[in-house]
């Protein structure tokens, strides 16, 4: 009985609220029963939906930008033409990086006796700024050509065993009877200026470290062009008598066989050195470019 007094009112006066439509208005039917009314959910729906679009319609408005004139590309001066940009995006152009400065790099270096890991990283810290090659510790005897603290950091058996117990190490191994291992501050205090850091290890170091890192250090697999060339390397460097010589060329034929351990493997050809440590150079270049970034914690 209210709903009929509402609806009878409404059709006897000139003021339709905007929801009530010509449609709704040409269904109202007058018969000898009185006014058939609207479903009365579809009513309140209409309502509301008005309601919505009426108040968004008038913030819209409030937030809409003023019109702001727009220089010719080709002959305005770039400055007004930014400022012009800028009013009209509604914010200024940020001069912040797109993208964040890559992360310093652990680069593990690894491969058989002969393949020429000494020389692709002398060279590669000869033409690349920014890497630093941390010098291992070993117990082994000086070789005449080697430098103490250049080359290995020369310490005795003791000396060594003494290191491990005071854990300054990441990784270290007994090789061919002698100690090597990797000291932890070198890494630490480069990293900490922004330098890559390269390590140059055997297979059974590389394992280690990979056990350590993960997947956080990117390790690279160096190998010559055939076992044949290695063998004559092997030879020619004079360093070996004949039972550690058999005993290289075995071992070299084991570590091999663990070249899908690692991430990327560079061949040294004789007589390319340059384009083994081109190579290199390019790995370094694509990991810097990821997107995910590798991020090595020591």
């Amino acid at each position: 009985m209210l709903f009929r007094r509402i609806f009878t009112s409404l059709t006897h006066s000139n003021i339709q609220p905007p929801f009530f439509s010509s449609e709704i208005s040409s269904r109202l039917a007058f018969t000898n029963a009185g006014v058939r009314l609207p479903d009365l959910n579809q009513f309140r729906l209409r309502f509301q939906r008005a309601q919505f679009l009426s108040s968004n319609c008038r913030m819209g408005d409030a937030r809409r930008p003023p019109t702001v004139p727009i220089p010719p590309v080709a002959t305005a001066d770039k400055a007004e033409l930014f400022r012009a940009l800028e009013a009209a995006l509604g914010s200024s152009f940020k001069a912040d990086p797109l993208s964040q400065p890559a992360n310093p790099l652990i680069i593990v270096i690894s491969g058989p006796s002969g393949v020429g890991k000494d020389a692709v990283i002398k060279r590669l810290r000869e033409v690349r700024e920014g890497i630093h090659f941390v010098v291992t510790a070993t117990s082994r005897a000086k070789r005449p050509v080697e430098v103490d603290g250049k080359d290995y950091y020369f310490v005795a058996k003791e000396e060594f065993l003494s290191m491990v117990e005071r854990n300054e190490l990441l990784e270290y191994a007994l090789v061919y009877g002698d100690y090597k291992g990797i000291p932890k501050q070198q890494i630490r205090e480069f990293m900490s200026k922004g330098f890559d850091i390269v390590l140059r290890v055997d297979i059974q170091g590389a394992a280690t470290l990979r056990s350590i890192l993960g997947n956080s250090a990117v390790f690279i697999f160096l190998v010559a062009e055939s076992e044949l060339a290695l063998v004559q390397r092997l030879v020619d460097r004079k360093t070996e008598t004949t039972e550690t010589l058999l005993v290289r060329i075995a071992t070299a034929r084991e570590e091999v066989k663990h070249l899908q351990d690692f991430d990327y493997v560079v061949v040294n050809a004789e007589g390319k050195l340059e384009s083994a440590v081109k190579l290199v150079e390019s790995i370094i270049d694509a990991e810097k470019a990821r997107v995910r970034q590798r991020s090595p914690v020591i």
